[in-house]
């Protein structure tokens, strides 16, 4: 997570959205930079407005609008599945190594996930319990440049955000049984993903 105090804005790193190269390229420019501790780094929108953003009101007189990216929720799967294949990873409690695609999926979709399966929702990620959106700014992972443009305008300087953190390559096919779970297990994530989408690949849903 950065924090932009003339930019007015703070950018929340939605796992496996490219964030890690973002941050990499701009937490030198951030007036407060939290990328060193995952469940900083990656802090939710409810954990920002039960603890961070009120910390910022109140101590600094900030409310930046919120910015995040949200990725085609199938193709996050992917780079969480390939990232827990990865061969380094064996022996870790969180890998997934010789599972096939569609058992991770089921896995990560069941009521209680494995260890390797505890990935997330992005529609949690940037909702509330209530599951409205808690962001201002959405923008959609396939759509770089809208994004990148926006961030630009904003600091006022270009941006050379270089890939970080790609996961290795793996075979990811996926059986229409199994995809039809997930898009009914995740339905809200696919229609939010949707809806930037069809926004040109910014969605703006100003907080109150």
């Amino acid at each position: 997570m950065l924090v932009f105090v003339d930019a007015n804005i703070v950018l929340f790193a939605v796992p496996k959205t490219g964030s890690t190269a973002y941050h990499m390229a701009l937490r030198g420019k951030a007036d407060i930079s939290l990328a060193n501790k995952a469940g900083l780094k990656h802090m939710t929108a409810r954990k920002y407005d039960r603890d961070f953003g009120p910390y910022l009101a109140q101590a600094h007189g900030l409310t930046p609008e919120r910015v995040a990216v949200m990725r085609d929720p199938l193709e996050q799967l992917r780079s969480w599945y390939r990232y827990r294949q990865d061969p380094k990873r064996k022996g870790a409690g969180n890998s997934a190594a010789g599972l096939s695609f569609d058992d991770f999926v089921l896995a990560a979709i069941a009521d209680k996930p494995p260890p390797f399966a505890r990935v997330g929702s992005q529609f949690a990620f940037v909702t509330d319990d209530a599951g409205q959106v808690r962001i201002d700014h959405l923008f959609a992972y396939e759509k770089q440049p809208v994004f990148r443009r926006f961030l630009e305008d904003r600091l006022g300087k270009s941006i050379d955000a270089k890939e970080k953190n790609v996961s290795p390559p793996a075979p990811t096919p996926l059986s229409a049984g199994v995809e039809a779970r997930l898009r009914a297990a995740r339905a809200d994530d696919f229609t939010l993903h949707q809806a930037i989408m069809d926004a040109g690949g910014h969605l703006v849903t100003p907080l109150a």
